[in-house]
């Protein structure tokens, strides 16, 4: 039986090593783990026709409605919402990691505490790599458990302290490529999650020329985007929300100025321009809207490849039955057709180079994918720093 993250003082600690977690865990923020939803209602029936889709008659919940359109990922930390919502793919993270190290039973706590027995990094004399180890063992051994689960990807977060090394961010893909394939998880069953610093985009770039899927993340600006799908990278990440609360609060950034006197919202329009961009140019990446507020933000997004939408958004909308004489109309907002008459100027179709996109990245972009860096950095730390705590565990 699966046990939720947000429940860690369920029950007792009865082993050396639970003990020594109960001590020294730090407190962990909520992991960055997602899930993606498996279709639960075959009875949806969708028109194409024209540029815009709208949903028949035949509809059970606002839910059915939009999956219709795109795929929905819970943002959820919670294993037993397998059955509510039964997942097809999942992100395996440092904050995850922490997660589950602070629970007394779960199913992947058998993975962490293999990857603290494992031998070869045991033989490492410099503490910091075997550390480096244990938690390159750590993420991918929940990886392959999670692949084990579902049918999808798994993404794995790459080590945003190596957000500025092109040829770092490479050598650790390589080596966690490495790992998977000795736990029989083959590359294209893997995506690995990079930040959207230039560096990471030439990294991504030269992965998937290898034919080894990258998930860019951290995008907040039409540059990045742009050089991300230019990349080839197989999934785009941009946060809607974040995007949206950094323009409430500031001004001076020119791509969010733009959309402000159009009256459009920045973020939901950052979302609308990669996706035009990347079908009416032929790039090959999956967009992922992230960081959705409400339930009219996964409205405006319909035909976006991915929204990743809170449970309590999710559970609205399964809770919602509607049809399409009621309060909403379900219509496709993104789709290959409209994006052929979406006009681009000539600055937003160079060819991005290292040059050229410091020079466009405006502060919000800066700001917001500093922050989004320190966080991530942080939460590898105190991963680090929890292993080396409970290292070595019981009979090593």
């Amino acid at each position: 039986m699966s046990t939720s993250l947000r429940s860690p003082s369920s029950a007792l600690f009865t082993s050396p090593l639970q003990q020594a977690r109960r001590s020294t865990l730090p407190r962990p923020s909520p992991p960055s783990f997602f899930l993606q939803l498996r279709k639960s209602f075959p009875i949806i029936r969708a028109s194409t026709a024209g540029n815009a889709s709208s949903v028949g008659t035949e509809l059970s919940t606002e839910l059915d409605a939009v999956s219709a359109f795109s795929e929905i990922v819970p943002d959820t930390v919670i294993f037993d919402d397998f059955e509510r919502f039964p997942p097809t793919a999942a992100t395996v993270s440092s904050s995850l990691i922490l997660g589950i190290s602070g629970l007394p039973d779960t199913k992947f706590k058998s993975a962490i505490e293999t990857a603290l027995a494992d031998g070869e990094c045991y033989g490492q004399e410099d503490p910091q790599t075997r550390l480096s180890c244990f938690f390159n063992k750590a993420l991918v051994n929940v990886g392959a458990d999670l692949a084990r689960l579902v049918p999808g990807r798994v993404s794995t977060e790459v080590d945003a302290r190596l957000a500025y090394d092109t040829d770092a961010i490479v050598g650790k893909v390589h080596e966690l490529v490495k790992l998977y394939a000795e736990v029989e998880v083959s590359r294209d069953r893997l995506l690995f999650k990079i930040p959207s610093t230039w560096q990471g985009i030439e990294a991504s770039r030269l992965l998937e020329s290898e034919g080894i899927q990258t998930h860019l993340t951290f995008v907040y600006s039409f540059p990045q985007a742009a050089a991300a799908a230019q990349a080839g990278a197989s999934v785009i990440q941009i946060f809607v929300g974040r995007v949206r609360d950094w323009a409430r609060t500031h001004s001076g950034d020119p791509e969010i100025e733009a959309a402000r006197k159009k009256g459009d919202d920045p973020g939901l329009s950052l979302v609308t321009k990669t996706y035009n961009y990347i079908h009416k140019y032929g790039h090959k990446s999956k967009l992922m809207a992230a960081a959705v507020r409400n339930k009219q933000d996964v409205f405006s997004l319909l035909g976006v490849d991915y929204i990743i939408a809170p449970l309590k958004i999710l559970q609205s909308l399964k809770e919602s039955v509607t049809y399409p004489d009621e309060k909403y109309s379900f219509v496709r907002r993104l789709s290959p057709s409209s994006a052929k008459i979406y006009d681009f100027t000539d600055e937003e179709l160079v060819k991005w180079n290292q040059l050229s996109f410091a020079s466009a990245m405006g502060p919000a972009a800066e700001e917001l994918l500093s922050t989004g860096l320190e966080g991530y950095v942080a939460q590898t730390n105190r991963v680090e720093e929890f292993l080396g705590k409970i290292w070595p565990p019981p009979n090593v």
